[in-house]
């Protein structure tokens, strides 16, 4: 009889902290990676993370908590990253023991910014990780919904999809519902465009942009990531599935959303340096437009993102986004 598999989550941060919630649904232990020594003796203590979900409380019995990264991935079989990608390559230089028998899960909704390279394959390249042992996952699923235990969705994302489904399996529960799918290139661009377009939501309202031009700036940002996804990787999908359409809507419309809410506040007159200090949070959208802006940059064929580079122009050129906005109104069907 096969052994099962350990899992663990490298992170500390909602979505880290929520993935451990689903897990311990329905394993008996979970191992977490923590880089900080105050967030794992707090939650020691006193049962919590203490700075994000902190209405979720564990039982420690079902926690192997460490600070040391090499302790946790020797653990584990399967190891599912969150930590946001301007500092998951930091975390990784700090691994010394062969992880290529693993299944890594990416949780990450970015892509690598030193070397442009979904996290998938950093992992494919660097850590010599077989692509069907390479797993994303995609929502709609806001952590602060997790935390209340309302009604959510998980896509899970593999080449080999029994291998999909019996992740899958490990994440559902009376309020987790999920499906699998076999797309898992396109559904890692996916999770990293939903959130340029949710900054460019947050940037419409902070505007002063009501309802009827939030609802033509979403149709045209699902066409926008299917012309995106299409000429990086071409395969048969539907991009009104929810790992892209529905992940990109509640992206782009929950008060739950961190990337519409930097772009509010971009849209009101902050400084990106000033909303991302006042947010305390990492907004996933701010790295992955440059990222998005240069892959398209190297394309022989460029493909036409007026939104995304809507937000370039905002976030890395210093545009006026009244104006830059008021341009893109005119783009836009």
């Amino acid at each position: 009889m096969d052994k099962p598999l350990k899992y663990a989550v490298f992170g500390a941060g909602s979505w880290a902290t929520a993935i451990v919630k689903m897990l311990c649904e329905n394993l008996n232990e979970v191992g977490w990676y923590m880089r900080s020594v105050y967030t794992k003796e707090h939650l020691l203590k006193e049962q919590h993370n203490p700075n994000y979900l902190s209405s979720v409380e564990f039982h420690l019995e079902q926690l192997k908590i460490s600070n040391d990264i090499n302790e946790i991935a020797a653990y584990a079989d399967v190891l599912i990253f969150v930590i946001p990608s301007a500092f998951i390559h930091a975390e990784l230089e700090k691994l010394n023991i062969d992880i290529s028998n693993k299944t890594i899960v990416s949780a990450i909704k970015g892509i690598m910014p030193e070397t442009g390279l979904l996290v998938g394959e950093h992992f494919h390249n660097v850590y010599n990780i077989p692509y069907d042992n390479i797993a994303v996952i995609a929502g709609p699923c806001h952590a602060e919904e997790v935390a209340l235990e309302r009604l959510s969705y998980l896509t899970i994302s593999c080449s080999d999809l029994k291998k999909a489904k019996v992740i899958a399996n490990k994440f559902s529960s009376d309020y987790i519902k999920t499906k699998t799918n076999d797309d898992i290139i396109g559904v890692e661009y996916a999770v990293m465009l939903k959130n340029i377009y949710a900054i460019a939501a947050g940037i419409a309202h902070g505007l002063g942009y009501g309802d009827n031009f939030q609802s033509v700036l979403m149709s045209n940002a699902i066409r926008e990531m299917k012309r995106f996804i299409k000429k990086m990787h071409k395969m048969k999908r539907n991009i009104n599935n929810s790992a892209y359409l529905g992940d990109l809507l509640v992206t782009g419309y929950s008060v739950f959303s961190r990337n519409r809410m930097f772009g509010n506040m971009i849209g009101k007159g902050y400084t990106v340096k000033s909303a991302q200090m006042e947010m305390n949070m990492v907004a996933e959208g701010y790295y992955a437009t440059k990222s998005a802006h240069l892959l398209n940059l190297k394309n022989a064929k460029k493909t036409q993102l007026p939104i995304i580079n809507a937000v370039y122009q905002i976030l890395y050129e210093g545009k006026n986004p009244k104006k830059v906005f008021k341009k893109l109104t005119d783009k836009l069907n």
